[in-house]
């Protein structure tokens, strides 16, 4: 009923540890096919094979095939596209950030470091658990997760709409699906952009060597179209404030799409923002960097506006958060520091 509903959420993008297992010393060579059979109950060799081709078995963090030679002190982990105990939702007393509510659906302002829905190594203190313990019987996805059409990633904060009845989760789906709902995020990234607007457009993949990032794939056939459109808000020098307007809603779509054309997210540790890739080499602008990372410990990025129709009463909804209070601080930092330097100098 709402198969389109995986789609906005991207779940087969992610991947989730089910298995660790670490080689014991005085393993002889064997190959991991072999071996894992050995340890995974139910598993058979054509399954651990598949899995190894999809790119789902890593030793020492980097994917294998099947014909791979475990040795003693590597370490196997088989990562899956759903997470383990997915279905198993403990209802948790977590206050919510309502910010708007009706007999179909509601909004939630999303804090920072809330995770949206159960997976690896964040089993409870999620979104869903939150929904859980505070609504009853909410329609649940195709991938058993209550009320959920759409979702975000955990650092980043900001609007996200839940669905409290089937009509409503399978209305709003389809509004994603067919790209007519307004999302806009504000984002803070690395360099000075040097047009005051522009489109990114490039298939989003899974990357061939770090599967927990996201890249852009100019073969057609490789991955899904993600299109994202910025526009320059402010400019600081070394980094600049854009608005960010999704047509497609992928899996770390903004955080991949300025990587990829030169301007990683600031602080962004999983795309290299978290590094200082602008600026000067003085001490004094290190520590300055290392103070607006304390203040926004976190990419800087913010889902600002959500836009859709009401599943119920065919009116155009539009909502609008105020950037969180780490952003807004990392902002002001910056703004001070381009008052007191010439940062086209110093470069």
């Amino acid at each position: 009923m709402n198969n389109n509903i995986e789609e906005n959420l991207d779940l087969e993008d992610e991947l989730f540890e089910h298995f660790r297992f670490e080689v014991p010393k005085g393993q002889a060579f064997l190959r991991i096919d072999k071996y894992l059979m050995n340890l995974i109950q139910n598993a058979t060799r054509n399954k651990i094979q598949n899995a190894a081709n999809d790119g789902n078995i890593f030793v020492n963090e980097i994917p294998v095939k099947s014909n791979y030679k475990v040795k003693p002190f590597d370490v196997i982990t088989v990562m899956l596209s759903h997470p383990p105990y997915e279905n198993h939702i403990l209802p948790e007393d977590i206050p919510l950030n309502i910010v708007y509510e009706d007999d179909a659906l509601l909004l939630i302002n999303k804090e920072p470091g809330m995770v949206v829905h159960p997976g690896h190594g964040n089993y409870t203190g999620t979104l869903v658990n939150a929904l859980a313990h505070h609504f009853d019987n909410l329609p649940m996805n195709s991938s058993e997760r209550p009320g959920l059409v759409h979702r975000i990633d955990k650092d980043t904060s900001g609007l996200l709409v839940v669905a409290k009845t089937e009509a409503a989760m399978t209305h709003l789906a389809k509004q994603f699906e067919a790209k007519t709902t307004e999302r806009e995020y504000i984002a803070l990234v690395w360099g000075n952009v040097t047009e005051e607007s522009g489109t990114i457009e490039g298939n989003l993949a899974r990357h061939l060597k770090d599967r927990m990032q996201m890249a852009v794939f100019a073969d057609p056939e490789i991955g899904k179209p993600a299109i994202t459109h910025y526009k320059v808000l402010e400019r600081f020098g070394y980094v600049t404030l854009i608005s960010c307007k999704l047509e497609t809603g992928r899996t770390h779509q903004i955080r991949a799409h300025m990587k990829h054309i030169g301007h990683p997210l600031f602080n962004d540790e999983r795309y290299g923002g978290h590094l200082i890739l602008k600026g000067t080499t003085f001490t004094k602008y290190k520590q300055f960097i290392e103070n607006c990372f304390k203040a926004l410990p976190r990419q800087a990025l913010h889902a600002k506006t959500l836009g859709f129709v009401h599943p119920n009463t065919g009116e155009l909804m539009r909502f609008n958060t105020e950037l969180p209070d780490d952003f807004k601080e990392c902002i002001e930092k910056w703004r001070n520091y381009v008052k007191s330097h010439n940062t086209d100098e110093e470069e």
